[in-house]
């Protein structure tokens, strides 16, 4: 039986607004990775690593929990995959030692921000890239009026700009939408420029663009932009209800059902 789970490192048999958000974030990076050696950090129980081994030359997965590095070693094994504990401001690999260094929602769970920053500096190849994400403080917690249990130190829009361009020449701020059950990824100054409506057949009205996500490709070299990308989410929330449906036939009440319910059946097939 899985365990329960707590709503922060993100498990394969979740099938929810979160899988959703996280397998969009991973599906952006394709054109980045392609043939190169990448770090994927904070990796959790690996699944991103194992996305991300379909088009890197190889990719190190680093977490700072022993036991989830244990449990994606058992259950990625593949050659151009490597799990190893370690934090973000002691990363266990060698100075230019990999191309790409992917963290996403990481940098919310501790207070070493400038540590980890210039780690990734040490561990980045000259003009290497960095692609990290965070959750806009603005809309993830002040709006809603929600405090994560997990978090240490959230950022707003302008703070984690301002901490990414202290050490990269170049970065590209990407904001994350979930609409309707789709994640969109934009170029935030370009959706600046454009609006949200909603209404009905009485009103129309212009809406607050909720971006709940931020997202930052940088590197000290001009790399190819990303554009609008949207994350279909029809898959795994047709996961989720199969789930719900196979959860449902193996309950109690389904079997009772189904037992009192038998004999009728029965009767209408030989009426048949």
């Amino acid at each position: 039986m899985k365990k329960k789970w707590t709503g922060e490192r993100l498990e394969t048999y979740v099938y929810t607004r979160d899988t959703i958000d996280h397998l969009h974030r991973y599906a952006i990076i394709s054109k980045y990775v392609e043939g190169k050696v990448v770090l994927d950090i904070a990796s959790g129980e690996g699944y991103g690593t194992n996305l991300i081994s379909k088009k890197a030359k190889f990719v190190y997965g680093v977490d700072i929990d022993a036991q989830s590095v244990a449990d994606a070693k058992h259950k990625y094994q593949k050659e151009n995959i490597e799990f190893l504990v370690g934090s973000t401001d002691a990363i266990p690999l060698q100075d230019g030692s990999v191309d790409v260094l992917i963290s996403y929602e990481t940098i919310e769970h501790h207070d070493r921000h400038e540590e980890m920053m210039q780690e990734v500096k040490r561990v980045l190849k000259p003009g290497g890239i960095h692609i990290i994400s965070t959750p806009d403080k603005y809309f993830y917690s002040d709006k809603r009026n929600f405090k994560n249990k997990f978090h240490v130190k959230e950022l707003y829009k302008n703070e984690f700009v301002e901490l990414l361009s202290k050490y990269f020449s170049k970065i590209q701020l990407l904001d994350q939408m979930f609409v309707n059950g789709n994640s969109i990824i934009y170029d935030a100054a370009e959706m600046a420029k454009s609006e949200v409506v909603s209404g009905d057949f009485s009103n129309i009205t212009v809406e607050e663009k909720e971006a709940t996500y931020l997202i930052i490709i940088a590197s000290d070299e001009s790399f190819i932009p990303h554009n609008l990308s949207v994350f279909n989410g029809i898959g795994v929330t047709s996961l989720e209800e199969n789930k719900l449906a196979a959860h449902f036939k193996n309950s109690n009440s389904y079997k009772v059902g189904s037992f009192i319910l038998a004999p009728f059946k029965f009767l209408k097939s030989l009426m048949k």
